[in-house]
């Protein structure tokens, strides 16, 4: 077990203060990937203090789950399989939100590295063609937005993304986006949902669209 992963599997329920939303809690599922920071601070900036944990109790408890993740796919699943995140999360029933990454690992299967995921979007992740720049670095819009996830939000509108790998569009996608093709850019299935930009990267309409899966 690497250092990293006997850190994260070592923290107690207990190394983590209580965030509060409404009076019950908002946790990031900390599994050793992932600028899980900036989206902390994003939700500070909203007035909500997110707790990082990967300890099953707190998860199941909460009211509101935050599944991040940067980095590459098959590494980060061997995170989640070494501190047991693998199983526990498909389990979930409160809204579960993945970013980026995070979105990736919820999908059946990703190339990168050949990589099963949770099976929780029916759909796999492939990676752009070398006809296009890759990774895909900057502002692209959305549309064929499905979901309250974009109440107040516009077809058109912008989010940030970094990423070289891309959910299909799918029945599950509720809002897609285009680059060499048009792909699946948010997805949801029953109390999960999943987005491939980063919200808290992405100025107003990043916040529009935490404060919206706050009030989910």
């Amino acid at each position: 077990m690497s250092k990293s992963e006997q850190s994260i599997t070592s923290q107690s329920k207990n190394s983590f203060p209580k965030g509060k939303l409404d009076g019950a809690s908002l946790v990031i599922v900390n599994y050793g990937t992932g600028n899980i920071k900036s989206i902390q601070f994003a939700f500070q900036r909203l007035g909500y203090e997110a707790v990082f944990t990967n300890n099953p109790e707190e998860i199941i408890k909460s009211d509101k789950v935050i599944f991040p993740g940067v980095g590459e796919a098959s590494s980060a699943m061997k995170m989640l399989k070494a501190s047991g995140l693998d199983t526990l999360i498909p389990t979930l029933k409160q809204p579960v939100l993945g970013i980026c990454l995070g979105m990736q690992l919820m999908c059946n299967f990703t190339e990168e590295g050949n990589t099963a995921g949770l099976g929780i979007f029916d759909v796999n992740v492939k990676r752009f063609s070398k006809a296009v720049k890759v990774p895909q670095m900057g502002w692209n819009t959305v549309k064929n937005l499905k979901s309250d996830l974009f109440k107040g939000i516009n077809a058109g509108d912008y989010f940030y993304l970094v990423h070289s790998y891309y959910a299909e569009n799918c029945d599950e996608a509720i809002a897609t986006s285009n680059y060499e093709l048009e792909y699946a850019s948010a997805l949801e299935n029953d109390n999960f949902y999943g987005v491939q930009f980063h919200p808290e990267k992405s100025g107003k309409t990043g916040k529009k669209l935490l404060e919206n899966f706050l009030k989910l």
